[in-house]
């Protein structure tokens, strides 16, 4: 009688077989319908994960389920229905456009990489996609966030997912993790076209306001540094930019609950833009790496709307980096930067490599 094992069963190991390197882009995650059940099933996972909550955990499950989960799904099931896409969810359709960009951008330099995306919370899963990844023989793994940011409470929650996977795995591939890349010169380049790009078509505004998501205030007292991280990023997009000190504003949106969050909040600021005589804003959200509620409902519509009742003339919001050619080759130079050293070259082209280099080598001793 076999004995069960709490890790997984492995496929028979084979001698020689070539070791392939993939890389999975994990995004925060989505509902995978704009209904409250399916908000229900989304708000769960989301609001379960304690890195995401630090408050004791018996007090907010019972806040959870017997407050949260009963009025919260329904509201926002109205908010997402007013920005999905026929495609779906527009978070997980530009993370997937993202990945299939990478993709190709890694085949274009011949270089065979296995490229998948993957939700923290909601589908794809993390454990799926590494799943995946092992089942088309990859044994190299490298997981990138698609937050530039580092957080404990998105970042890390990234790392815990793969963690667990690994617990229950025999055979884990080698892991790499990419914490953050805030100040990537290829990123904040990729913003400043953006920006640039929108200036182009629409005309520069009076301030160009950046909005990074908020976090509870705690977590800088504690030692996170998100806070700091989005400020440099702001500092080096406003230089690309050749902006002066008054001409840009960093703000914190999504605040949720009574807590104190970092500060100063977006649509406080925005608010008081408008009653100041501000005529024109653009706000750009350079934390955010694809569109989603927080950008496309939170500030094209609800903050939109809060800057024009106080005043403001003209709201511009300028799009995330979603699927911009600069922003793929960014990813792609994060990538290469942190596999260095891992083979990235098909298993013919390393076998011509070292042949060419022992024939010269060969030549030289002759």
């Amino acid at each position: 009688m076999s004995l069960p094992s709490r890790f997984a069963t492995e496929p028979p190991f084979k001698h020689g077989q070539t070791a392939r390197t993939g890389v999975l882009f994990c995004n925060l995650g989505t509902p995978d319908a704009p209904t409250a059940p399916a908000l229900r099933r989304y708000l769960a996972q989301f609001l379960s994960d304690p890195r995401v909550v630090e408050i004791p955990r018996w007090l907010w499950l019972m806040i959870l389920h017997g407050i949260i989960l009963r009025v919260r799904p329904a509201k926002s099931a109205k908010k997402y229905a007013s920005i999905w896409l026929p495609e779906g969810s527009p978070l997980k359709v530009w993370t997937e456009r993202q990945a299939q960009a990478l993709q190709a951008l890694f085949t274009d330099h011949g270089q065979e990489v296995v490229v998948r995306y993957a939700m923290t919370y909601g589908n794809p899963s993390i454990d799926s996609q590494l799943a995946a990844m092992k089942a088309e023989g990859v044994t190299r793994i490298l997981v990138l966030p698609a937050y530039p940011q580092y957080s404990g409470t998105t970042t890390a929650s990234v790392f815990d997912s793969v963690h667990r996977w690994a617990l229950s795995q025999r055979s884990v591939p080698e892991l790499r993790f990419v914490n953050h890349y805030h100040d990537d010169p290829g990123y904040i380049r990729a913003l400043a076209a953006q920006v640039r790009q929108h200036w182009a078509a629409n005309g520069q505004g009076d301030v160009l306001v950046m909005s990074f998501h908020g976090v509870p205030e705690r977590t800088l007292q504690l030692g996170d540094m998100y806070h700091c991280e989005c400020h440099k990023t702001a500092r080096l997009l406003a230089t690309e930019l050749g902006l002066k000190p008054e001409q840009y504003k960093v703000t914190f949106q999504s605040r949720f609950g009574k807590a104190k969050w970092l500060e100063p909040y977006t649509e406080a600021s925005l608010r008081e833009l408008g009653r100041q005589g501000t005529r024109r804003v653009d706000v750009i959200c350079p934390g955010f790496t694809s569109d989603c509620l927080e950008t496309l409902e939170e500030i094209a519509m609800e903050v939109k709307a809060a800057f024009l009742e106080e005043g403001g003339q003209d709201f511009h919001y300028i799009p995330c980096l979603n699927a911009n050619a600069d922003w793929v080759a960014a990813l792609h130079g994060v990538a290469l930067q942190h596999a260095a050293g891992w083979p990235l070259q098909p298993a013919d082209a390393l076998a011509l490599a070292a042949s060419r280099t022992a024939a010269l080598a060969l030549g030289a001793r002759d």
